[in-house]
């Protein structure tokens, strides 16, 4: 294909299909948060990897676990812990008296949907074990590489760090998640809700899947050929290199930062039904993929200023593009 060539049209049709069931499944669970929900699955259609920080109680245990039983495909749960050891997530390998050998014995990894619960109740040294599979999809161990399933997601919930007996997450580990969400307390209507259809069953007993992994492989073949203008592209670009700059922060957005918007956008647009992406595309995903990566300076910490702020108001001090 020479660069003249039009990129395949992705099957927006199939995918929106695809997408809708699972969003529908997740919902009978998690309910008041659509946004939540619509947010996870743009990470999954872009292949990303998603923490879900918040208070405990309000469902990001909950959110995990219905989205890993939405597709049919191998699901792992890690609860993280102080004595968790590296290898108890990664695997280890162990010689075998039958065959005379060591063999390599897989760990929770090694699925398609790994959910880690509260992986800032681990030490940093646990926490990293993941780095090389979120980032490049391999786990080497003892010097032997091995490839991951895929799709690969890594789905983690966190506690905020303020809270007694957390670690908080090493920056080249939070760089790794593509988005952070936060749940919240939900509406006094939506909280009815949760005690009439908690309240009597286990309504995550009976969710099963309504998907497979083959149908969300196509999704996000697809979703790679929804179409990026160059103003736009442009655009993504001088927000992240605003991050940089900007006075009250000391480490800005990376360049895998950059590139984790752009697979963000062009999954929202495909949700959206659109085959090119949109300048709102980027800003409602902006604070989400960018304002976990931020570091602040101490100065601006001690004076209340946080991520998020930063990343509104460079939105405010770009002008989007208007065709």
């Amino acid at each position: 294909m020479t660069t003249t060539d039009p990129l395949p049209r992705p099957d927006l049709p199939g995918v929106g299909q695809t997408l809708q069931r699972i969003e529908d499944n997740v919902r009978r669970v998690m309910q008041g948060k659509p946004d939540v929900v619509r947010l996870s699955l743009i990470t999954l259609l872009a292949e990303g990897h998603l923490l879900v920080e918040d208070v405990p109680g309000v469902g990001k245990t909950l959110l995990a676990k219905a989205l890993a039983r939405s597709i049919d495909c191998s699901v792992a749960r890690v609860q993280f812990t102080p004595d968790l050891l590296p290898s108890d997530v990664t695997g280890v390998t162990v010689y075998s008296p039958d065959t005379g050998a060591f063999e390599f014995r897989p760990g929770p990894v090694f699925a398609n949907v790994v959910l880690g619960d509260e992986i800032n109740r681990a030490g940093p040294k646990t926490q990293s074990a993941l780095l090389e599979s979120m980032e490049e999809r391999t786990v080497t161990i003892d010097g032997a590489t091995h490839e991951l399933a895929r799709p690969f997601m890594v789905i983690a919930t966190q506690n905020p760090i303020e809270l007694e007996g957390t670690y908080p997450l090493p920056e080249a580990q939070r760089d790794r998640f593509m988005m952070r969400v936060a749940i919240g307390y939900p509406h006094q209507d939506d909280e009815l809700q949760i005690l009439r259809t908690h309240g009597e069953d286990d309504q995550m007993a009976a969710l099963g899947p309504v998907t497979d992994v083959k149908e969300v492989v196509s999704a996000i073949v697809a979703v790679r050929h929804i179409r990026v203008a160059e103003p736009i592209e442009r655009y993504l670009i001088a927000l992240c290199r605003a991050t940089r700059s900007h006075p009250d922060v000391e480490l800005g957005a990376s360049p895998r930062a950059s590139l984790a918007l752009l697979r963000g956008v062009r999954a929202a647009a495909a949700l959206e039904g659109r085959d090119h992406v949109v300048p709102d595309d980027v800003k409602l995903l902006a604070p989400h993929i960018l304002a976990h990566r931020l570091i602040l300076r101490p100065d601006a910490e001690i004076g209340g200023q946080d991520a998020a702020a930063v990343i509104a108001d460079v939105l405010d001090g770009l002008p989007a593009p208007t065709s």
